[in-house]
């Protein structure tokens, strides 16, 4: 709606993840820069953690588009509490193995011979596990021993997790000890920096052509940032917002007290983070 009206050719700040509207602010930069390392290194597990709406999904995202040049096979899983037997099922449906009717131990044959090809073929092939906080002990021992499917030492399978910070609690208990020691590299994605909401917005502006309207008030981005804990999609709502509320009233300019308008809105909503507006801001 908002974008029809100050000729944006897309949306700038919509909720669902979409890489190409990637930021690569200090956090972001260094989380890729371990998942770089790690698939230099072609073993074991790299651990991404964040709260929710931090970038997780959009950093996988550009990564996996980056490797459609490469020879790395890529299967992102999404899970849901999954237990072992239906994970080693998710894997392989994800790899495009046939899992109807078969039990598990010719299940981790045709995974295994399906890996095995993959080296033949100077292949590799990398299994993407978001959520990952969610799994069983059990369906996280599944994935430690499917690391093991190797030849001549070098592992066949090589296995990011994405997860919420209780990611980081279940890797850390004392029944998941060997996967903990396969970490080969592990980040926390925190939120933009009070300095980094500005360039965040406005590089998102640009993707979709914004050329100065709306005219913003650049005193709105400490603000934005106070108000959305620097958690890039809670700042994409805030935006969302701002924008349609400009859009509605029909005006050219986003002020200091649009953000008011919009954050009473949020805070009535319970989707905004912070106190109420001081007299000061």
């Amino acid at each position: 709606m908002y974008e029809l009206f100050y000729g944006l050719r897309a949306e700038p700040f919509r909720l669902s993840p979409d890489h190409r509207f990637c930021f690569e602010h200090s956090a972001y930069a260094k989380a890729r820069a371990y998942m770089a390392y790690a698939l230099r290194r072609a073993e074991g597990f790299v651990m991404i953690t964040g709260r929710p709406g931090t970038g997780k999904t959009t950093l996988i995202g550009e990564l996996v588009e980056d490797l459609a040049h490469e020879s790395i096979t890529a299967a992102n899983l999404v899970c849901t509490q999954l237990q072992a037997d239906d994970l080693l099922k998710s894997v392989a449906y994800s790899f495009g193995v046939g899992s109807f009717g078969v039990d598990k131990a010719e299940l981790l044959q045709r995974i295994t011979v399906l890996l095995n090809r993959w080296h033949r073929e100077k292949r590799r092939a990398l299994l993407v596990v978001d959520e990952a906080q969610d799994l069983s002990i059990s369906a996280m021992e599944e994935l430690r021993l499917l690391t093991n499917i190797q030849v001549g030492g070098q592992p066949l399978l090589q296995i990011f997790l994405l997860g919420q910070p209780e990611l980081r609690d279940l890797i850390l208990s004392p029944p998941l000890e060997q996967v903990h020691q396969r970490i080969v590299a592990a980040s926390h994605l925190e939120g933009l920096a009070a300095d980094e909401v500005e360039a965040y917005v406005v590089h998102r502006l640009q993707v979709v052509g914004w050329s100065g309207d709306p005219a913003i008030d650049r005193r709105i981005f400490p603000l934005i940032h106070k108000f959305s804990d620097g958690v890039p999609r809670r700042i994409n709502l805030i935006c969302s917002r701002l924008f349609l509320l400009g859009s509605v009233e029909e005006r050219h300019a986003i002020s200091v007290e649009d953000v008011r308008v919009v954050i009473a809105e949020l805070q009535a909503e319970s989707l905004a983070a912070g106190s109420a507006f001081s007299d000061e801001e």
